[in-house]
């Protein structure tokens, strides 16, 4: 691993521990308080060791980036301490496997779909259905995918440059704030789900091109960025304004491809007799059948 890279995985080790560490309160963990005057946010490092059943020492040096050699019962004890949920606990895991020489290959994220995959997205023709990989660029769109994303796909952003990125749209398109009624949750999501994936994928150049990308242009990006947070992004609702259809709240559930590194299939699944589903309805009526595959896609 290059110097560059372990000072900055090392970077993120410390903030992300450090953020966990400052939003618990002694209060929370359980911890008597003595005294008014607290220096810090949240617990202290020695309060951490305390309660992950470690010597300060050693979380200190853990707290500094050097997470490459814990055991699972010293990371489990970790996560414990600091109240770590399924999604932070999984990326402190990613962090202390990126920190080991065993992790240091670049983890490849595929931008590739194959034939099978966009024979699925054809056959999918009552949904809206797209397949994104980990930097939120979207691959392939089956009609109703692209109908239902028609703000982003036509988005001036990518008349010259492709592939068609969901995160840049978010963040640079002004039009974003109109397509997605609830912006600061898809805010919030977007950057939560690229800070996870920075720690499975370190290495991937073309992530680390976006976020800079992205912090430089967008306060919004780089002020949620600093939070540290990081999500999993399953299932749930999405609302947008579609520009023909009007409001819409969709359902969705999103579906890793294991034989695609990185790749994702998200589909929308309104309800039956819905407003929803009329819209969607209507959508399909003013569409061509076939898989669109974006350009740019290689």
């Amino acid at each position: 691993m290059a110097a560059t890279d372990r000072k900055n995985l090392a970077a993120e080790v410390r903030e992300f521990l450090g953020t966990r560490r400052a939003r618990i309160t002694p209060e929370q963990a359980g911890l008597p308080v003595y005294g008014g005057n607290r220096r810090v946010a949240g617990l202290r490092r020695e309060e951490v060791a305390l309660l992950a059943g470690m010597s300060v020492d050693y979380y200190v040096r853990l707290e500094r980036g050097n997470l490459g050699g814990a055991s699972d019962s010293v990371l489990e004890a970790l996560a414990h301490a600091l109240q770590l949920n399924e999604a932070e606990r999984t990326h402190l895991y990613d962090l202390a496997r990126a920190s080991t020489p065993a992790g240091r290959r670049p983890t490849a994220t595929s931008s590739r779909v194959r034939p099978t995959i966009l024979r699925l997205l054809d056959s999918m023709t009552g949904v809206p259905a797209i397949v994104r990989n980990a930097r939120f660029d979207v691959v392939a769109a089956n009609a109703l995918g692209r109908a239902l994303y028609a703000p982003l796909f036509d988005s001036p952003l990518f008349a010259r440059r492709g592939p068609v990125n969901s995160a840049r749209f978010l963040f640079l398109d002004p039009a974003a704030q109109d397509f997605w009624v609830d912006w600061d949750k898809g805010a919030d999501d977007a950057v939560a789900f690229l800070r996870a994936e920075t720690g499975r994928a370190p290495h991937d150049r073309a992530l680390t091109d976006l976020i800079g990308e992205l912090t430089t242009r967008s306060e919004d990006f780089a002020h949620r960025w600093a939070c540290h947070d990081v999500k999993f992004h399953r299932s749930g609702v999405k609302n947008f304004h579609h520009p023909l259809v009007g409001n819409l709240a969709l359902p969705y559930e999103a579906m890793d491809l294991p034989s695609d590194p990185g790749l994702r299939l998200n589909f929308y699944t309104p309800e039956p007799d819905s407003p929803e589903r009329e819209a969607i309805d209507l959508l399909a009526s003013w569409t061509t059948t076939g898989t669109i595959v974006p350009a740019g896609n290689d």
